[in-house]
């Protein structure tokens, strides 16, 4: 996925990708143990979504926290 199809995403959608794409991680990498992987380069990508989504959260918590501390 790209970034800003991500960005674009509420704060449930994102949760849910991320599970959605941690499970799909496990798979690729039991399909890997097994010698059934056709494309290594999908763990690849997957393990990148995870990073991506969750730098996506990251970023919001820590502009939340920051605005939060501004109003008082």
């Amino acid at each position: 996925m790209k970034p800003g199809e991500l960005r674009a995403m509420s704060e449930e959608q994102l949760g849910l990708t991320l599970k959605d794409t941690i499970k799909h991680l496990f798979q690729l990498r039991v399909q890997s143990a097994t010698d059934r992987l056709e494309t290594p380069s999908e763990i690849r990508k997957a393990r990148r979504d995870v990073a991506r989504i969750k730098t996506i959260q990251t970023e919001r918590l820590k502009k939340a926290a920051t605005g939060q501390q501004g109003t008082k």
